[in-house]
């Protein structure tokens, strides 16, 4: 059992990336990716700790992308190792912009009666603050019921309180994984909200901007879309990848390795990556 998709306190995780790690052997896992949100703030400390602990470990980031249909982009890298300079000076750059939207997200909630401050969000997020941190608030309040309910209220798409992010066109973020030298990887497909011909159509226009995988095992896909994706993988050439999208407590359904309890994902994924990104 492997997991490729994670995140830590570094982004809108609840365990710190030393925890992550300590978690991943605890459940057995044989292989751990950190990819924290426009951020590689954790991934020396997961990286350490990992090779303290012998668990095989990628180092990654996951990149918001620019993306005018209905549905969401996001782009996974994969690395060999931590210090990745390349990605620095862009990710402070998304690092800003997001601290930009978090307050606006803030003055929206407030213009509409709903007192919550920047200082409330600190202490619930110990570490960088994304709309997980604010619906977890919004639940603490009474605003709302539920977590997803804070988002269908109040920051989903179009919600009263959403504010787009500051992102990359989709060539822009998988350049910037290439030159870094690491593998990008289209994230979770079934959030684009394509149909299959679509999808597929998406897939070899992104294949020319050099996507080099595709990230099939996710708790959101069905066994037949999981399927599609494997089929389109080996005709275009891409690596296939798989991973949870575990953020501990913010989304608490999530286990670490098994999602919501439908994954098992094969050692093979993570050595066909660590192939590719010995030879870069």
């Amino acid at each position: 059992m492997i997991d490729l998709h994670t995140h830590s306190t570094a982004s809108d995780g609840t365990f710190s990336p030393e925890e992550l790690i300590y978690l991943a052997k605890k459940e057995g896992l044989q292989a751990l990716a950190l990819t924290d949100h426009d951020t590689i703030d954790g991934l020396k400390f997961a990286y350490q700790t990992a090779k303290e602990e012998n668990l095989p470990f990628l180092c990654g980031v996951e990149i918001s992308v620019k993306f005018e249909r209905p549905g969401h982009f996001h782009l996974l890298g994969y690395f060999s190792k931590p210090e990745i300079p390349e990605l620095n000076d862009t990710l402070l750059k998304l690092k800003k912009a997001r601290k930009e939207r978090n307050k606006k997200m803030i003055e929206k909630l407030n213009s509409i009666g709903i007192e919550i401050t920047l200082e409330e969000l600190k202490e619930i997020a110990k570490g960088e603050i994304g709309r997980p941190h604010i619906a977890n608030l919004l639940v603490k309040k009474g605003v709302v019921k539920s977590f997803e309910e804070a988002f269908e209220r109040y920051l989903k798409k179009g919600a009263i309180a959403y504010v787009p992010k500051a992102l990359l066109t989709p060539s822009e973020a998988i350049n910037l994984i290439v030159k870094a030298k690491g593998i990008p990887v289209l994230a979770h497909p079934v959030t684009l909200k394509l149909n299959y011909l679509e999808l597929k159509e998406y897939l070899k226009e992104l294949k020319e901007y050099g996507l080099k995988g595709v990230e099939a095992f996710y708790t959101e896909h069905t066994p037949e879309f999981t399927k599609f994706l494997i089929d389109c993988a080996k005709e275009l050439g891409f690596l296939i990848t798989g991973g949870s999208d575990f953020h501990g407590e913010n989304k608490p359904d999530i286990k670490l390795g098994k999602g919501l309890g439908n994954l098992n994902i094969p050692f093979e994924y993570y050595e066909n990556l660590k192939k590719v990104l010995d030879l870069i």
